[in-house]
């Protein structure tokens, strides 16, 4: 898993000829897409932001302008992409490393993402129609919403595949790969991967809430979400801390959300307001991930030599057995008086937030207990290891993609 060199039994003859030879440089595109994914990020956590704090505004806000730009460019740089190497003279390599789509050429990765960026850019006018048909969102999942996020998906999707290609075609037995090279398309891989994470994490921000942490519907759907992103990462990326990697960089972003935003002023612009909002809203302190990804990582440095399904069983219960030690604790501690602080951001809440409120009261919400807790860790600890076996299986096929 961290070795640098592998054999690629899928990649056809024209692609091994390509892939001998001596890689320069990180593409441009490869960048301008790391910077495309990175907008979406900043650009959603700044609108939840916006509307725990000012609640509906303008189409035209800073926070969706961010989201946007990533739409426009993924479609700006799949555009050239499939231009230059179906209608222009681009150099060998590139077209070698290019399929065929419906007569255009492009890197495989330049299609998902293109079609991510198109579905981000569609879901712009039918969001503001459905806002002025039906007024405001009751759930975030609406279906303008879900193209949305469909579509921010597959510019990351798209990107992570542009990277491993390239990342792939240094790193096959027999050629001369430029190492600085490989360890830099490695760090992208490592940093959009944590993006993909913190992605994940903000799908399950509904079962995750500080109030549901004592509730094993969190931990499912913790189970669910993350082994399959950490174990695909393992391999695709060859790195050994991989999983670590890509917790941090949720856990350092989610950080930096809580110690920046409030920095700025803010005022409701909806009501009825039941809390006085004076400044930004930050998400809420993020979970502590990156314990089981460290067990993880450690773990599959250590069963190499074991059969997939006997790691994958053991990577399921021990990831939710150290997520449950580290996190049960840590939920209590952040529903304390002593957690109200800068640091910890549990000083801050949503303009809605009622005085009754479970998170204003600092209560968990119908926490479990006894055996409904056990069996629904046990249905976790099972959900994690298929989620392993699935993302293991499939970072050991993301090792062939050269194109």
């Amino acid at each position: 898993m961290a070795s640098s060199t592998f054999q690629t039994p899928y990649a056809d003859k024209q692609t091994s000829t390509l892939v001998a030879s001596k890689t320069s440089s990180v593409p441009w595109y490869i960048w301008w897409g790391a910077l495309a994914v990175t907008s979406a990020s900043i650009g959603g956590a700044w609108d939840v932001s916006w509307h725990r704090s000012i609640g509906r505004d303008t189409f035209w806000t800073a926070a969706h302008m961010a989201i946007y730009a990533c739409g426009v460019l993924a479609a700006i740089i799949c555009g050239y992409l499939m231009l230059v190497n179906t209608f222009g003279r681009s150099s060998s390599s590139l077209r070698a490393a290019s399929v065929t789509v419906l007569g255009f050429r492009a890197p495989l990765g330049a299609f998902i993402a293109a079609w991510g960026g198109i579905a981000m850019i569609t879901s712009a006018p039918f969001d503001n129609w459905w806002h002025a048909a039906y007024g405001l969102d009751v759930k975030i999942v609406s279906p303008p919403h879900t193209l949305l996020i469909l579509g921010i998906r597959g510019v990351g999707v798209g990107v992570l595949f542009l990277i491993l290609a390239a990342m792939n075609r240094c790193a096959v037995e027999g050629s001369q790969p430029n190492e600085q090279t490989f360890k830099t398309l490695q760090r992208l891989l490592l940093y959009i991967g944590g993006l993909f994470v913190t992605g994940q994490m903000f799908f399950l921000i509904e079962y995750t809430w500080d109030v549901q942490l004592h509730s094993a519907s969190a931990y499912i759907a913790m189970a669910i979400g993350l082994p399959v992103a950490f174990a695909m990462l393992s391999q695709a990326s060859r790195y050994k801390w991989a999983a670590t990697s890509a917790a941090m960089v949720y856990m350092f972003f989610a950080i930096a959300e809580i110690l920046i935003l409030p920095l700025f002023p803010a005022q409701p612009k909806l009501g009825p307001v039941f809390y006085p909002v004076t400044h930004m809203v930050p998400a809420k302190f993020p979970i502590l991930i990156f314990a089981p990804a460290l067990a993880l990582d450690l773990l599959w440095q250590r069963t190499r030599g074991w059969k997939p399904w006997m790691v994958a069983l053991a990577s399921g219960f021990l990831f939710i057995a150290v997520l449950f030690i580290v996190e049960w604790p840590f939920a209590s501690f952040l529903l304390s008086k002593a957690s109200e602080n800068r640091f910890f951001g549990t000083i801050y809440f949503d303009y809605n937030s009622r005085p009754n409120g479970y998170d204003r009261l600092r209560l968990f919400f119908n926490p479990d207990h006894g055996s409904v807790l056990f069996s629904g860790l046990l249905r976790a600890a099972i959900y994690g290891s298929i989620g392993t076996w699935i993302g293991l299986s499939f970072g050991r096929w993301m090792r062939s993609v050269q194109r």
